[in-house]
């Protein structure tokens, strides 16, 4: 008799390169858990084909500020392991769309019946003739992505998130999406919830479209993600104390255009400084599902618990090793942030995955993604200009 041993690999979630208050005014989003784009791929045998031709890059979306907004570059890695999205509602009568709310970028975008991509075909399409309150600029919109650019047109019609009815805003209507990539994701379109800097073509992001309407009670949003299954929230205008324990504890932002915080991040493992001995800075992005960091400093990390190199730049460990991983500690305005094992891997299947190396514009510049918004339940206050992160329950 023969016995089959499966070896069990993890990878590190790590890539080279976060009084209960309700007002008339707040609205509360659920956010769904849904299978991952990687996990989607993977069941029709497209996952290395992806990975070959999409290198993990995030330079392209995190741009120098300053530069022009004219196109905006999105690297379809980034949505690779994302699970939350919500449900808004486009048009008189409403119509529904499936997003990804992404504070590391600003412009909304869902497919259009003018579009014939496999991806467009595969999900809602929004139909400007089906809304008697569209109406078109007949400007065009380019978003790059790795391996081709969603190319659309901007309108302007009436958006609903949650109960916040949002008039007059301009969003992307997608005429052609890039290979077969988004056929399979389980979202059809991007909401950004980052600063108008960074917004194509100068659109009015949804939040600000709110703000400058006096939509929301405080302008603000917060997010929870919670680990299994069902309870995400995306809350507009208020900071719900049931989805935290302790204290909220403020970090101003640096720079207004994705929401960047601190000079002075540094991450230990066991009380020695594993990254960031300098200081680093921080981008707080609900759109990146991973931790991203410069390719020394994750290395270094992924040396310490003991993770090697794969095929397309992700890390693996044996998955018998989790019990005995240690806890990264992400240092933030003198206050720790622990992410223990259970935090920094995913499981899929019968893998553990954690990514690995990216290369970036800035060398000290870190991404902290949906990783750390599980654990952290994340506020961003547009009236401050500053985050707060508290202990998710």
């Amino acid at each position: 008799a023969r016995v089959m041993v499966e070896k069990y690999l993890c990878w590190p979630i790590l890539i080279e390169g976060l009084g209960l208050l309700f007002f008339f005014n707040c609205g509360r989003l659920p956010l769904m858990k849904g299978n991952t784009l990687r996990h989607k791929l993977k069941k029709h045998g497209l996952l290395a084909d992806f990975l070959e031709e999409n290198k993990y890059s995030l330079s392209s979306k995190y741009r120098r500020y300053g530069e022009a907004a004219k196109v905006a570059s999105e690297p379809l890695t980034n949505f690779l392991d994302s699970q939350y999205f919500g449900k808004i509602y486009i048009g008189t009568p409403p119509q529904e769309f499936t997003v990804v709310f992404d504070t590391g970028s600003s412009n909304l975008w869902v497919p259009s019946v003018y579009c014939n991509s496999t991806a467009c075909e595969n999900h809602h399409r929004f139909s400007p003739s089906e809304s008697s309150t569209f109406n078109s600029t007949e400007e065009p919109l380019s978003i790059q992505y790795g391996t081709g650019s969603m190319e659309g047109v901007l309108g302007y019609d009436t958006v609903i998130v949650s109960s916040i009815v949002d008039p007059d805003q301009i969003f992307g209507l997608s005429t052609q999406e890039p290979g077969n990539i988004f056929t399979y994701s389980e979202f059809d379109g991007i909401l950004g919830l980052g600063y108008p800097s960074l917004a194509v073509d100068q659109a009015t992001p949804v939040f600000d479209n709110m703000m400058n309407k006096h939509l929301v009670a405080q302008n603000l949003f917060s997010v929870y993600m919670n680990r299994h299954g069902p309870g995400s929230m995306l809350t507009l205008g208020a900071i719900d104390s049931s989805y935290y324990t302790g204290s909220l504890h403020w970090v101003p932002i640096t720079v207004q255009g994705y929401w960047q915080i601190i000079h002075s991040l540094v991450i230990t493992v066991n009380g020695q400084v594993v990254a960031c001995d300098g200081g680093c800075q921080a981008i707080l992005d609900t759109g990146t599902s991973l931790l991203v960091g410069p390719s020394y400093d994750i290395s270094n990390i992924q040396s310490v618990i003991g993770a090697t190199q794969g095929q397309y730049g992700e890390f693996d460990i044996d998955c018998s090793s989790l019990s005995s991983m240690p806890t990264v500690v992400i240092h933030i305005n003198g206050r720790q942030y622990p992410l223990p094992p259970s935090a920094y891997t995913i499981q899929v299947g019968i893998l553990v995955l954690i990514f690995s190396l990216q290369k970036y514009i800035k060398g000290t510049l870190w991404i902290l993604g949906d990783v750390f918004i599980r654990e952290y339940y994340s506020v961003f206050d547009r009236a401050n200009n500053r985050v707060g992160l508290a202990k998710a329950v």
